[in-house]
């Protein structure tokens, strides 16, 4: 892509934003990717003099794409082996710092837009997430205002219901780790154990390639035994403090090689929810900082 050709220049300036909807949309990095190359494939052809709104043109576009791409990932995750968890990415600290773009793109976040249907998702995102209006929503979803409205609210609802009890705290989020890697470093796992949620939900996403826990583990005793268990082989490894998808998470390495994502939910002090991610074809992202906009 030439820099002196005005399409894509354009392209390239909102290059950031556009992913980050996408992103958001599917969950995976690699189908946002495959979005935006399918995105500036159609963008070229436009007749850019006719384009009143060039940023409202390309989001039209990205989201009918990742409409599309939406649907069929919806098929192929009902065979996929084992828990589903979002695509990691590695975040720049720029993310955090925008406290409402952290909680969106958020692995908890990213698990409750993931019971969205697809156009619930779409507007959901759209909506609170950037700010659209429902006129440009609409035409982003190829319905009409009114329509988006009820689905825009009957979203909200849903949300409303399955995020997190409270405000993510990054500091809790912190701490919670920092007991995890003391308890992998000595071996004592009480303090982690304190702090985990009654109802505390273990997934791990191996895809069938890497080994991991094949269905959700539920509650504070099981998720306990089961860290337990694997303590001993995370203790052989090195933990490495990274920023993932605007908070702070745990990087897993044997021998330099990434092995493990892990993320945590935590509310009001208490870990809800582990997400381990370990296949490989869900780690290229971690290579680097991802940019992400609003």
């Amino acid at each position: 892509m030439a820099a002196t050709n005005p399409a894509t220049e354009v392209f390239l300036t909102h290059r950031n934003l556009l992913f980050t909807i996408a992103y958001e949309m599917l969950g995976s990095a690699a189908d946002t990717e495959d979005v935006l190359q399918e995105t500036w494939l159609r963008w070229v052809g436009v007749d850019l003099d006719t384009v009143h709104n060039q940023r409202a043109y390309l989001v039209r576009i990205t989201t009918r794409q990742a409409l599309t791409r939406l649907r069929t990932l919806g098929r192929r995750r009902e065979s996929y082996v084992g828990s589903w968890l979002p695509e990691p990415l590695l975040t720049a600290p720029d993310v955090a710092e925008d406290v409402e773009l952290a909680d969106s793109v958020s692995m908890a976040m990213m698990l409750v837009l993931e019971t969205l249907t697809p156009t619930e998702r779409a507007v959901f995102v759209l909506r609170e997430v950037f700010d659209l209006d429902y006129d440009e929503i609409a035409e982003a979803v190829d319905k009409n205002p009114a329509a988006v409205r009820q689905i825009a609210h009957r979203a909200r609802a849903h949300v409303a219901a399955r995020r997190p009890r409270g405000e993510i705290s990054p500091a809790d989020t912190r701490d919670a780790l920092d007991a995890f890697q003391r308890a992998a470093e000595t071996g004592d796992l009480q303090q982690l154990l304190d702090i985990l949620a009654p109802d505390v939900v273990f997934l791990g996403d191996g895809g069938g390639i890497k080994q991991a826990v094949p269905r959700p583990v539920v509650g504070a005793d099981k998720v306990g035994r089961l860290l337990a268990l694997g303590m001993g082989r995370i203790g052989e490894g090195s933990l490495r403090r990274v920023q993932v998808n605007g908070y702070p998470a745990l990087a897993l390495r044997f021998d330099d090689e990434l092995d493990t994502v892990i993320a945590l939910r935590v509310d009001e002090g208490l870990i809800t929810g582990f997400y381990a991610v370990r296949n490989p074809e869900k780690l290229s992202h971690m290579a680097r900082e991802t940019a992400l906009r609003r």
